[in-house]
């Protein structure tokens, strides 16, 4: 009987995983011959009590090479309590800066409350100002790259889309913690990436998400999911892609990676993916939620065969089975997925963190039961 559970469980996992290696395969890397630039972009970046983490984000814009004048910024302050807004004003203001820098324009809005979701509210504020055609989200706790303007125009010139999803990884040090959320994120990225392969997007990040300001208003922008905190990014995608399916693409280009924060702690670990949990209950793509459920099941199913195993009934070698054939074939998207993002160091710490996610993900479900989340220092309710 377990036998037949475990199969019932297990090949249908490995299939998905095994599309995604096929699928990361079939999106090419992204390499733009030299155009002249032509698309102006608003850059939206909401931040909420982020003084550590400006610096960093600042001067990352300021290296930005692209033309001034085709790009502004507006920065929205979601009720911050610390120094944030006078740091941008400080970090972007010519007084402070070398003379031979020349500044983007820049806007600072505070956040207008209207929904239960303070970031869509803030892009909102942003979008409905906002001077360009194109909209490019990114958060305030990321490093952008130099190139990464150019490679969204040249992309654009090209692919004439409605929504670029762009890659996303993190800035982590040798803590094991930052390390095993590295090698879980570059699972989120190879996922993606491999979706977007077999013609079944369904993840993005809002860290590195650019759209046509057009087909934000056309899909009437956030309504139908104002009420969850987060998903400003994944909910938007699929109704952009529901309405225009071709014209929703990955931009897989080394040169336009975000790099974001890990988080710090267990505590900050754990509230972050109850977080993301929340509005995994929220998908309406069908796809997306056959994807959260077999990674489920089949990390609940090695968690079962692990103890039965300890009990003696089954033996080890159903746990050794299922858990082998899971181990190689995610290691061979995660392989390709962090050759691509250039961090193959990730990979030293893979065999053990793959023996700690069954339970890390067992326990993120277990505690997601609560009827909410923090974030930001708010409480949300699920």
């Amino acid at each position: 009987m377990i036998l037949v559970l475990s199969l019932l469980i297990a090949v249908p996992y490995y299939a998905l995983i095994v599309s995604f290696i096929f699928g990361f395969d079939v999106i090419k890397p992204f390499k733009s011959k030299e155009k002249e630039p032509e698309n102006r972009f608003t850059i939206i970046i909401p931040f909420r009590n982020e003084e550590r983490s400006l610096p960093t984000l600042l001067k990352s814009i300021l290296k930005l090479d692209y033309p001034k004048e085709l790009f502004e910024i507006i920065f929205v302050d979601d009720d911050s309590e610390d120094d944030s807004a006078e740091i941008i004003k400080r970090g972007l203001d010519t007084k402070f800066l070398n003379e031979n820098i020349t500044v983007p324009d820049f806007k600072m809005l505070n956040n207008n409350r209207k929904t239960g979701s303070p970031k869509k509210d803030a892009i909102n504020m942003a979008i409905d100002i906002a001077k360009f055609d194109w909209i490019i989200t990114t958060d305030a706790d990321c490093i952008i790259p130099k190139n990464w303007l150019l490679s969204f125009d040249a992309f654009i010139q090209i692919k004439k889309p409605k929504l670029v999803v762009a890659p996303v990884t993190f800035a982590s040090n040798n803590h094991f913690i930052e390390q095993f959320q590295l090698l879980d994120f570059l699972s989120l990225q190879g996922s993606t990436i491999g979706g977007f392969g077999i013609n079944k997007p369904f993840l993005c990040n809002g860290a590195n998400l650019c759209y046509s300001k057009l087909a934000f208003k056309e899909v009437d922008g956030f309504d139908g999911n104002a009420s969850i905190a987060s998903g400003d990014d994944i909910f938007l995608l699929e109704k952009i892609y529901t309405k225009f399916p071709n014209q929703v693409h990955y931009l897989k280009s080394i040169e336009a990676v975000v790099k974001t924060e890990p988080q710090h702690s267990f505590k900050e670990l754990i509230n972050q993916r109850v977080r993301w949990a929340a509005k995994s209950t929220a998908y309406n793509n069908p796809f997306s939620k056959l994807v959260s459920l077999s990674v489920f099941a089949m990390n609940a199913l090695l968690v079962l065969l692990l103890f039965t195993g300890i009990i003696g009934y089954p033996s080890w070698s159903l746990f050794s089975l299922f858990f082998g054939i899971k181990f190689l074939i995610d290691f061979i998207l995660l392989f390709k997925t962090a050759t691509f993002f250039e961090q193959l160091y990730a990979l030293k710490h893979f065999v053990i963190s793959s023996l700690l996610y069954p339970f890390f993900i067992m326990f993120v479900i277990i505690v997601s039961l609560k009827s909410g989340y923090s974030w930001k220092g708010r409480q949300f309710k699920k």
